[in-house]
């Protein structure tokens, strides 16, 4: 797949500001593109909306890199998206009539006052009324937590309160609280949080739009000692291979309370991780669309010296449990899995291998270019740990005397074929036409300029591939230099397509460590990409009359996961990738028109979905490839019909 375009700009002091126009803008749109893309921004923003874009598109300005982003400005200008009139929210709740209650469940255990007070008042201040507060104090030892509890309870009927007679950890004093609840929905509250005004109001507005809803979760961000909002987590929808890299769903998760009953509560024996464990045998239960997600931060997370919010070392515990807790949901499921805690306190998921191994064939086409193809094959043979394969060559016309007697060489080993295709070059194509011709039950699209890294890649990409549920999986690929070529596709970044993280350093997590976590994508490079045959042939292979060479990959995937399967991306097969350096750049004014022309087809055969990745949020921009913030989000103001 073709890189998206960018754009430049220089700044002028903030006084005035000159477009550059450089060769990437020219390749994938023009100017005429850039300046519609410009007045659009600035019909909807103005001139300092255009300024803020510009700036977070300004790789020497730390505004605009991965982590430098200004949240606190951000704030001040998107904040009012989310807010609501309480006077508003009321008048609708009286057309609506049919309310649902919902239960904030919040054990208690000597808690800060400060803290708690704050904690209990974001929930009185509610926009949202039809709510009860749900408190179980773990047998605090400061006789103060009491007192404060039972003047909370006095001032508003809707706040029950149990005293535990004795100290029985989290998870029992969670089951506790969860015994006062009478709400047909279960919200999870840590005594030291605050949620905003309007969180529950957009939760009963979920509900109204997802009424076979069983699982609600939300944005969040924490807070420090002073109240100051930091480290924003904007969460992609419904991500089944990123849950099981960490407790995505964690603040604010809201339950059915049904289903919480039907599960058993929490576990005593899980403390620590007794939400994901939680979690884990919810979502056993419920399909995908029944998990529903909210792209507003509805939670603060108070981060101190004792939280998790400031540092998992300071409950080290808890990680052990999580990953306790993952495998004996694999075990309940029959995956045959493992999870591993990873030194980073998140985790990654080993799939085991079919028995026996299934036959993959490495689909390479080429054409001239010995030194990479050579460099790619060998690489293959001599590092790769899974020896059920087989490597088909298609051989696209190459002509230099040195490539063919390579060619006739190497298609005398065993394991390896060329096929020789002599059409006009068309990826789409070469790829379709060996499609038919191998054996394996899995076929890997493999891009000649590709250099095995880990010997286990093929293993872990055949590991995911197998499992139900799974189309294409994608690589993480390196360039020569080791900063990121490939974190998988993010949809809509600069109006098609872009590659998460792109340029990122080596060892860098990325945003909220995405860049080495397993995680479920809309779509994956075939660069380097695993996919069972007949899924290949389910839906149709590469689109080889519209998508010749570039964005093949974007629309392949968006059609796998349109016939319900979903994509992942692994970080855990690394491999180099020599990007263009056999076909070249998109520097050719035919190679431009072609290019602009696919671009197109994509964008209006696929139009609305490009805009809405659901793993990714529309908090963050489109413009870059690093997870910034975006200026504005693509949220909807908070509005009450």
């Amino acid at each position: 797949m073709a890189g998206p375009y960018r754009f430049f700009a220089n700044r002028t002091h903030g006084m005035l500001i000159k477009f550059k126009v450089l060769l990437n803008l020219v390749q994938h749109g023009g100017v005429n593109a850039s300046m519609r893309h410009a007045s659009q921004i600035i019909r909807r923003d103005g001139i300092s909306g255009l300024l803020r874009r510009i700036r977070a598109m300004d790789s020497a300005n730390p505004k605009g890199s991965m982590y430098g982003n200004d949240y606190a400005e951000w704030l001040e200008h998107y904040a009012i998206l989310d807010h609501l009139e309480p006077a508003a929210v009321e008048e609708h709740l009286k057309r609506v009539g049919n309310l649902p209650l919902i239960s904030i469940v919040m054990p208690v255990y000597n808690p800060n006052l400060v803290w708690l007070q704050a904690a209990i008042e974001s929930v009185q201040n509610q926009v949202y009324p039809h709510w009860q507060l749900c408190i179980a104090d773990d047998k605090s030892t400061n006789p103060k937590v009491r007192e404060e509890l039972l003047r909370y309870q006095t001032l508003d009927k809707r706040i029950k309160i149990i005293f535990r007679e004795t100290n029985g950890h989290i998870s029992a004093a969670s089951n506790s609280a969860l015994e006062l609840a009478t709400g047909e929905w279960i919200a999870l509250m840590d005594q030291d949080d605050v949620l905003t005004p309007e969180a529950l109001y957009y939760v009963f507005e979920a509900l109204q739009q997802n009424p076979a809803a069983g699982l609600i979760y939300s944005d969040e961000d924490k807070i420090d000692e002073t109240g100051k909002r930091f480290s924003p987590y904007f969460k992609s929808d419904w991500n089944p291979d990123l849950f099981l890299s960490h407790n995505m769903i964690c603040h604010l998760g809201v339950y059915k309370a049904g289903l919480v009953k039907a599960v058993g509560g929490f576990r005593v024996g899980t403390e620590g991780s007794q939400d994901y464990d939680l979690a884990l045998r919810c979502i056993e239960t419920l399909t995908p669309d029944q998990i529903v997600h909210i792209p507003r931060v509805l939670y603060h997370w108070r981060s101190h010296a004792d939280s998790t919010a400031q540092s998992g070392s300071n409950k080290g515990y808890a990680l052990r449990v999580g990953q306790q807790v993952l495998n004996e949901h694999f075990q309940r499921m029959g995956i045959n899995a493992t999870s591993e805690l990873l030194d980073f306190g998140m985790y990654r998921t080993r799939y085991k291998l079919p028995d026996p191994r299934p036959l993959v064939s490495l689909i390479i086409p080429t054409r001239n270019g010995l030194k990479l193809l050579r460099q790619c094959i060998e690489s293959i043979v001599s590092k790769t740990e899974y020896t059920n394969y087989e490597i088909v060559i298609v051989d696209n016309n190459s002509d230099e005397e040195d490539t063919l007697k390579y060619l006739d060489k190497i298609s005398r080993e065993e394991r390896i074929q060329v096929i020789r295709d002599t059409r006009p070059f068309n990826y789409s194509a070469l790829n379709n036409s060996a499609a038919k011709a191998i054996k394996g039950e899995y076929l890997g699209l493999i891009n000649n300029d590709i250099e095995v890294i880990s010997g286990d890649w093929l293993s872990e990409m055949v590991g995911l591939a197998s499992q139900h549920g799974v189309g294409a999986v994608g690589a993480r690929l390196w360039y020569p230099d080791n900063t990121l070529q490939h974190g998988g596709v993010i949809l809509g970044i600069s109006g098609v397509a872009g590659h998460s993280h792109k340029g990122l350093p080596r060892n860098a997590p990325g945003y909220f460590g995405r860049a080495q976590l397993i995680h479920t994508l809309s779509a994956v490079t075939a660069a380097c990409l695993i996919i069972r045959k007949d899924i290949f042939w389910e839906v149709g292979g590469l689109d080889e009359e519209n998508l010749k060479v570039a964005f093949n990959d974007v629309d392949f995937c968006i059609r796998v996961r349109e016939a319900g399967y979903r994509n992942v991306w692994t970080p855990y097969a690394e491999l180099y990738h020599h990007e263009s350096a056999s076909r070249g750049l998109e520097d050719t004014p035919e190679k431009k028109r072609r290019f602009y022309s696919e671009a197109k087809f994509v964008q209006q055969r696929w139009g609305k979905i490009l805009l809405e990745d659901p793993a990714y949020s529309p908090n963050l921009t489109l413009d870059r490839e690093d997870f910034s913030l975006s200026w504005p989000p693509r949220v909807k103001a908070g509005i009450v019909k």
